[in-house]
């Protein structure tokens, strides 16, 4: 009986001394789970901090970027475009005007094309700045390369509009090269004309014989289109007289052109046209 006892006494002892071990141990791994957890949580708010380093640093180069597109001066282009913005924005472009309308003469083809282009985007944004040249595009419209004369076509109907009296002072030259140009300076001749004739009617017995005589010669598509700019620029007998040769040219140019011309003049074909 005593010897039973004392056994039932060690293995209670021995029992409660693995219970305290297991406790022990379970509360290591509870401390060290515990301590893990604090060490994410401390390095997550640096994390944070890194992230919110790099949003700022990303801020600062944008608007850096912003300012720096802000304060640069705006770009005028390149080419024939840029070159003719650069002369218009000078504060007296007159004497650098000159200069590209004197080279559009130049007997170099390269040089005169290079200076036909810069001075056709005066034409285009500024022909105030070349009224006092019309002596010069009335002797380019005779001159070789084909980029010149376009830009001498574009540029005398634009100064008859600004000034007629000017390009009038002109007109046996103009006249005079009427044959001799290119299809472009016909065209531009033409065009003149008309903004002469319709600047005041005094110019209409002046240019009416040249009028006529380019309605005659044209082919039906050019036809269409001077019938379109001459017979609206002429009043009185002038305007019925040109009207009269259009009318004539009717049977003698393709039928679909000839049906939009007596369209617009308001009449129907006859049925020899058909």
């Amino acid at each position: 009986m005593m010897a039973t006892k004392k056994a039932t006494k060690t293995a209670r002892k021995t029992a409660k001394s693995k219970a305290t071990k297991a406790d022990a141990s379970g509360a290591k791994k509870a401390t060290s789970s515990s301590k893990a957890t604090a060490k994410a949580t401390k390095k997550a708010p640096a994390k944070k901090k890194s992230s919110a380093k790099k949003t700022a640093k990303a801020a600062s180069k944008t608007t850096k970027k912003t300012d720096g597109a802000s304060e640069a001066p705006p770009k005028t282009g390149g080419g024939s475009a840029g070159e003719a913005a650069r002369i218009m924005a000078e504060e007296t472009p007159a004497s650098l005007v000159t200069e590209q309308v004197e080279l559009m003469l130049d007997s170099r083809r390269t040089v005169a094309t290079k200076a036909a282009r810069v001075v056709h985007e005066i034409v285009n944004e500024k022909p105030e700045l070349l009224v006092s040249h019309v002596e010069k595009f009335a002797r380019a419209l005779t001159a070789k390369p084909k980029r010149v004369v376009q830009t001498a076509g574009d540029a005398l109907p634009a100064i008859a509009k600004i000034s007629p009296a000017r390009v009038a002072k002109h007109l046996a030259t103009l006249k005079d090269a009427f044959e001799p140009t290119l299809a472009d300076g016909k065209d531009g001749l033409v065009r003149t004309f008309a903004n002469l004739c319709t600047a005041s009617v005094a110019y209409q017995k002046r240019l009416e014989p040249i009028l006529t005589h380019a309605l005659e010669g044209a082919n039906g598509k050019t036809l269409l289109r001077w019938s379109e700019i001459v017979l609206p620029a002429l009043k009185g007998e002038p305007h019925a007289r040109a009207r009269a040769v259009v009318e004539d040219r009717l049977d003698r140019i393709p039928r679909s052109i000839a049906q939009q011309i007596a369209t617009n003049l308001g009449f129907k074909l006859r049925v020899r046209y058909r």
